[in-house]
């Protein structure tokens, strides 16, 4: 792809102003509405050739988020874009002070494999919405789904104003060395490094969305069932190749075999006695991820599940007990299927174990006390993430989602995504009527006094 003339063209493009006007975004965010919807069904095929979603989980994780955050938008955007009055200090009299965001211009969206399309599209909701141009690079690795966003963006929009990148990582290793106004990366850490740093050299503002190892805490009061529910949704949900899924639970030792047994039951209610023979239940992206995954499961630790099948890249729900901290499942992101179930009896416990890795991208609280929970968010770093639930703070508009040190830096999601692609200018507009003259040279013990009383 030629990157510079694809940026000389969208800067070209956002210098007309156009993307500045309320009423132009809006038509955008509802062309972009018109061409996801008259794609919908490939979009569906397509994430079901790259993952083996099932239309009904392709809905609710990818399309429904993406329809969500255009809605959302839609309604909001004049609002979102208004000067906003405050405060103006008595040293300043007579003014006003207000913040007034803008847009940066022109955006690099590179997005990840497991969600190909939602993450794809809902930061461009929230980029465009911010009156920005965008080249978007989806990822190599769900080549089905690349293909069809590429054929919405180019249903909705000219390149010069939003335009999609294609290409591996070989074919695009340079991408990072351009000059964007803004990034915004979601992936693995170890290409956010590079974005980082190419960020970094070209001074551009970066948004980056990693991972992590997510943990949940079932506590002794916690009601247990609902919490297996609830996990093994949030776990299991693409076959685990989520960056907020829960990557391994700490329980009670008093409430942790009744957790393990209702987990099982949870399962088999979810995929079947034979999750590897359901059309619905996903499959790892490709081969070298299944390798990985697979070769976590210590057989001599499963306590259910750990069946494999290469030829449909397919690994069933897999429940891990007598897992130590120092083992390897312990010491990565799992990104699959498998979820290892240790002991931790206090909260010290809780935090040591979490802080065996680098903050989370989540963390997940199950118990009735609310007072033990609010400790762990207080006290426990991490991005984001729910009390008695899994997964699904990424649905509210209002909350934002990101991370914090390794597993990310920014958020995005409703007025978050619109002010992360947003530059939020401070205004002080000065009267002409009166000056004040005890600022200007030369100084006096009159003018310091006043300067003294006023600026304290």
């Amino acid at each position: 792809m030629d990157i510079p003339s694809l940026l000389q063209a969208q800067r070209a493009f956002f210098s007309e102003g156009k993307t500045l006007e309320a009423s132009f975004r809006i038509r955008a965010l509802e062309k972009l509405l018109h061409a996801i919807r008259s794609h919908e069904g490939e979009i569906l095929e397509a994430l079901r050739a790259d993952l083996s979603k099932s239309p009904f989980e392709s809905y609710m994780t990818e399309l429904g988020m993406v329809y969500a955050e255009i809605s959302y938008m839609q309604k909001h955007v004049k609002k979102l874009m208004r000067a906003v009055s405050v405060k103006t200090p008595l040293s300043q009299f007579p003014a006003k002070s207000f913040s007034v965001p803008s847009p940066y211009g022109t955006a690099l969206i590179v997005s990840p494999w497991n969600y190909p399309f939602q993450l794809t599209m809902v930061p461009l909701v929230d980029c465009l919405a911010a009156g920005n141009t965008a080249l978007v690079k989806p990822s190599a690795k769900s080549p089905h789904t690349a293909q069809v966003i590429r054929k919405v963006i180019e249903a909705a929009f000219p390149p010069s104003y939003v335009a999609p990148i294609e290409g591996d990582r070989e074919a695009n290793a340079n991408l990072f060395d351009f000059k964007y106004d803004v990034l915004f990366f979601t992936g693995g850490k170890e290409t956010g490094r590079r974005a980082a740093v190419g960020a970094a050299k070209n001074l551009t503002p970066a948004i980056l969305e990693l991972g992590g190892k997510s943990p949940c805490i079932l506590t002794e009061d916690a009601d247990v069932r609902l919490a297996a529910r609830r996990i093994a949704f949030g776990k299991f949900l693409n076959a685990g190749q989520t960056c907020v899924a829960p990557d391994y639970v700490l329980a009670h030792p008093n409430r942790k075999a009744a957790f393990v047994a209702a987990l099982e039951e949870e399962i088999v209610r979810m995929y079947g006695k034979d999750p590897l023979k359901n059309p619905d239940y996903p499959k790892m992206i490709d081969r070298r991820q299944f390798d990985r995954v697979a070769a976590l499961i210590d057989p001599s630790k499963v306590s259910f599940g750990g069946e494999t099948d290469e030829a449909s890249l397919k690994i069933s729900p897999t429940v891990t007990e007598g897992v130590s901290l120092d083992d390897a499942i312990m010491q990565q992101e799992i990104f699959g299927p498998v979820l290892p179930v240790l002991e931790a009896a206090s909260f010290d416990d809780i935090k040591g174990a979490i802080a065996r890795n680098p903050s989370p991208l989540a963390l997940y609280w199950f118990g009735k006390n609310k007072s033990a929970a609010m400790r762990a968010i207080r006290e426990i770093s991490f991005g984001g993430g729910c009390i008695n639930d899994t997964v699904v703070h990424l649905t509210s508009h209002e909350l934002g989602f990101g991370g914090v040190g390794e597993s990310g830096t920014g958020a995005y999601h409703g007025p978050r995504g619109f002010f992360a692609f947003s530059h939020v200018k401070g205004i002080l507009d000065k009267s002409t009527k009166i000056d004040l003259p005890f600022r200007y040279a030369p100084a006096s013990p009159q003018k310091e006094k006043i300067i003294r009383k006023y600026m304290k």
